[in-house]
């Protein structure tokens, strides 16, 4: 079975809410090499004028990808994940992640085109608060070989 090109222009509700955790503004930070102190000390972020640690810009990528999850579980939507390759990420930042922020996304699969039996799939999850102030846009290009790819 191959990915269901009727997916495209689907858009999911919002999932859960995920709240911004200082500690794991943190460790990405650290897993990154991010050493800008306004990622890790809340001091240094509010002399910036923040209200507390504001996340490395890939971050978004974290809570993106909880909302990708609702299509690539769907089991009808035929994505075998052990076959998709990360083609492209783009961030768009309205405005920095700090911790504490209480944020949902929406995920719309904006295209998937097949060719040769490969298919791109194009998704853009947009986050924002509860509130519903829009926080960031993440799109994403996955390639998902065929079946029977070695």
């Amino acid at each position: 079975m191959g990915v269901d090109t009727g997916y495209a222009g689907r858009e999911y509700p919002a999932n859960a809410v995920y709240e911004v955790a200082r500690e794991k503004l943190r460790e990405f930070a650290s897993a990154v090499g991010s050493t800008h102190p306004a990622h890790t000390d809340p001091e240094a972020a509010r002399s910036l004028g923040y209200p507390d640690v504001i996340a490395p810009a890939t971050f978004a990528v974290v809570i993106a990808q909880r909302a990708e999850a609702q299509l690539f579980e769907d089991p009808a939507a035929g994505i075998d994940f052990s076959r998709v390759v990360h083609a492209d990420e783009r961030f768009t930042h309205h405005r920095p992640i700090h911790a504490g922020d209480r944020l949902v996304t929406v995920l719309h699969v904006d295209q998937i085109v097949e060719r040769a039996g490969l298919a791109m799939i194009t998704t853009r999850a947009e986050i924002a608060t509860e509130a519903g102030e829009a926080v960031a846009t993440v799109v994403s290009t996955l390639a998902v070989r065929p079946e029977d790819a070695a």
